[in-house]
């Protein structure tokens, strides 16, 4: 059962940081509340006091920049799904949200719930990380962006502050000629968190060579990851069979899989090297004029 507790709805980003000051750690922000939810049934979290964003307007909006989009943290996965801005800017992320749990869920959950509640096995993040996103933190000492690829410390540990909300995600465009993949590998059903989860975003030159590349993954580690060590053995160049074979193993070294009910740590490893490797050629055979 959860226990009594205050339930406050500011309208107002200033009012709803005022409150979280206030009330320090007896405190904690809802936005969908798909996963405190259940913390909170669990006795996981014991908080006082909820302070609800979900009627703070700003919070929600999705707008275009000169770059790219950004995105309310409180803005519903479905909502970012079915963004025309979205779609234009990053068709990455569209993809993984219409694969994200179930339509319901998707229709309650938040994107910046998801990203703040950190929990690694969440298909989101590691696309955000492949597409290069920024995430903007606002607190009691003021505004700061934050790359997402160093907003995760630990099993549902971020670089949040007390007192510090996430309010918005800003996602460049991908430029033209750029391919993507998003894959994620599913033992059991379609809406069970994923044994593996990648996502690429990468682009070749007329000569074939790989000239930028970024590689999240999901469900390997403590924290969504980006696969720097796949990246380096890709850059550069020609983007052959052999070549993506031999980056997608230094993925091998990179993570630190947990054994569960999903696989052994050996096992998602190897699934690991597997699913980089499908999702690089998937992504190459997308550039413009290129195939793998």
């Amino acid at each position: 059962m959860i226990a009594p507790l205050a339930y406050v709805r500011p309208e107002r980003l200033d009012e709803a940081l005022a409150l979280l000051s206030e009330f320090g750690s007896d405190a904690r922000p809802i936005a969908g509340g798909t996963a405190l939810a259940i913390l909170m049934k669990q006795q996981l979290v014991r908080p006082n006091v909820l302070v609800a964003l979900d009627g703070i307007e700003e919070l929600r909006l999705i707008s275009k920049t000169d770059d790219g989009v950004c995105i309310g943290a409180t803005a519903t996965h479905r909502e970012v799904e079915l963004s025309p801005l979205v779609s234009d800017c990053a068709p990455l992320l569209t993809r993984t949200l219409g694969h994200v749990a179930t339509i319901r869920i998707r229709n309650a959950g938040t994107l910046g719930g998801n990203v703040a509640h950190a929990d690694p096995s969440q298909d989101p993040p590691a696309t955000l990380i492949a597409l290069g996103a920024t995430l903007t933190l606002v607190g009691p000492d003021g505004r700061r962006v934050v790359p997402v690829d160093e907003f995760f410390v630990d099993y549902y540990e971020t670089a949040l502050r007390e007192g510090e909300l996430l309010t918005a995600i800003d996602v460049p465009r991908a430029p033209a000629g750029t391919g993507i993949s998003s894959l994620k590998f599913l033992p059991r059903s379609a809406d069970d968190y994923a044994t593996v989860s990648v996502a690429v975003a990468l682009r070749v030159d007329g000569k074939g060579l790989c000239t930028d590349v970024r590689v999240g993954l999901a469900s390997v580690a403590a924290v969504p990851i980006r696969a720097r060590h796949v990246e380096e053995a890709l850059l550069g160049h020609e983007l052959d069979s052999a070549t993506i074979d031999e980056a997608a193993a230094a993925v091998r070294d990179e993570i630190d899989p947990i054994s569960d009910g999903r696989g052994s740590a050996e096992y998602k490893r190897e699934m690991a090297r597997v699913f980089v490797a499908r999702a690089v050629r998937e992504a190459v055979g997308a550039t413009a004029g290129h195939g793998a």
